[in-house]
């Protein structure tokens, strides 16, 4: 039986798999595991959980049901309302509660909707404990009755203001006469928000930073949320930042823990190359620990190479921004990512922050003195090409013998100037291929010739 939880907490169609039932028995399946876990040294007086959302109208009554299955189990509850994911993250690591929870799907469509943790301390749950809390799901139990019960409240301003207040820091912290700097005064760039978690918060933070900021799609209905906008759909960020006189745009997904980048041209600037200008400007500031950026098996073979040149090297893990957190700190690393926007950045978050993304970024552009195409240009992207093969056994592409000596001549004949990589999919019977190259012609044959060998070898 599959785990109920995937690579980023439990997905689903809202009302459809993800029910109000299942919400409710998730809270109540956390507060035990997780409960437990902070019952020792951290506990003080009653405990607490906090739980935030998007904008997705489902999102209503999940957040309902989560919460009543935790204060049913004792915790009293914080709901801070909607609040991008690395919001409460940031909050569960500043206040004090046992865990905080996630209601969203983050960059899907509306109908869909998730739940995901994060334990004390703002970190997302790794897989063991995230089984845990599978393994007692809908389980009878002792629950607490009369006093033991928890409440639950209602503070979006406070937990709003007190996350605003830690992002514009990151770049304009305050003086010793408590003045808030303005470090992005002058610099006038379009925020699209995808009508997600970050609507409030990302044009309030930017501007308290000093940014002339113009912002698309920050009215959220409930049913808006990623659609035609955000980092999914750029192409109306892209085209009023050529007819404006801005020097860039940010667009956000819906919970704001990812963030892309549109140049002055409205060219996209994509999370490999954020990262690269990010990891040298850690470097210049001797902030970059290890002088490495942590990248997943997807991160362009463009990125390590202008990385390496710069004298930055970099470790991969594979795809979910979990997987590089661990890496970070296994290794002890303070910058991370992924190709699609996820960033984390160690110094400020425990997680992706989209908000504090865009904010560095804008504040190196203003540090540099360089645009950013200017900026980009130094992290050139090689061509790709990538090749969904269905209908094959997608266990056996690490270990059939015809498709790895398909897989080494390749790699050989590309040498330093290219790469190849097969990923089974995590959901479905096929093989993603890919291929970088020299040439946009080179990684098309390269990719094509590899996905006619696993089409052929792995045939089910």
């Amino acid at each position: 039986m599959p785990r109920m939880f995937g690579t980023d907490g439990v997905r689903g169609l809202a009302n459809g798999l993800l029910t109000s039932r299942l919400a409710l028995d998730l809270g109540d399946a956390a507060v035990r595991v997780l409960g437990a876990d902070g019952a020792g040294e951290h506990a003080q007086g009653r405990r607490r959980a906090l739980v935030g959302r998007d904008t997705r109208v489902s999102g209503d009554f999940l957040s309902a049901a989560l919460s009543a299955g935790m204060s049913a189990g004792g915790f009293d509850v914080i709901d801070a309302g909607i609040i991008p994911t690395p919001g409460v993250a940031y909050l569960s690591s500043v206040l004090n509660v046992e865990m905080g929870a996630v209601i969203s799907a983050s960059h899907n469509p509306m109908p869909d909707n998730g739940i995901k943790f994060f334990a004390r301390g703002g970190f997302k749950l790794p897989d063991a404990k995230e089984d845990e809390i599978e393994a007692v799901l809908g389980q009878d139990w002792e629950r607490p009755t009369g006093a033991g019960v928890g409440r639950i409240s209602h503070d979006t301003v406070t937990a709003t203001n007190l996350y605003i207040d830690h992002l514009v820091s990151t770049i304009a912290p305050l003086g010793p006469d408590k003045a808030q700097p303005t470090p992005l005064q002058g610099l006038k760039i379009v925020a699209d928000c995808a009508n997600g978690a970050t609507s409030v918060v990302a044009p309030e933070a930017l501007r308290r930073a000093g940014a002339d900021v113009i912002v698309i799609n920050a009215s959220p209905d409930g049913y808006n949320i990623n659609k035609n906008a955000g980092s999914t759909h750029p192409e109306q960020l892209q085209a009023i930042v050529r007819a404006s006189d801005a020097v860039m745009g940010v667009a956000f997904d819906g919970d704001a823990d990812r963030c892309l980048a549109v140049d002055e041209d409205g060219t996209m600037v994509n999370g490999d190359q954020i990262m690269g200008i990010l990891a040298r400007a850690k470097k210049r500031d001797g902030k970059l620990a290890h002088d490495t950026l942590v990248v997943t098996v997807m991160s362009n073979l463009g990125l390590k190479l202008a990385l390496r040149d710069m004298g930055i090297t970099t470790v991969q893990t594979n795809v979910g921004d979990r997987y590089v957190l661990e890496e970070m700190l296994r290794g002890g690393y303070s910058l991370g990512g992924e190709q699609s926007g996820h960033v984390i950045n160690r110094e400020f978050a425990t997680t992706g922050d989209g908000t504090l993304t865009a904010l560095t970024l804008c504040n190196e552009v203003v540090r540099s003195g360089r645009s950013l195409k200017e900026l980009a240009a130094d992290f050139p992207q090689l061509p790709q090409q990538l090749i969904n093969v269905p209908n094959v056994d997608k266990n056996a592409a690490v270990t059939n013998a015809e498709v790895r000596r398909a897989v080494d001549r390749e790699t050989a004949l590309l040498g330093e100037t290219g790469r190849v990589l097969l990923r089974p999919s995590g959901t479905e019977p096929l093989v993603r291929v890919m291929a970088e190259a020299a040439t946009q012609k080179q990684a098309d044959e390269v990719c094509e010739r590899l996905a006619e060998v696993v089409a052929q070898e792995l045939a089910i």
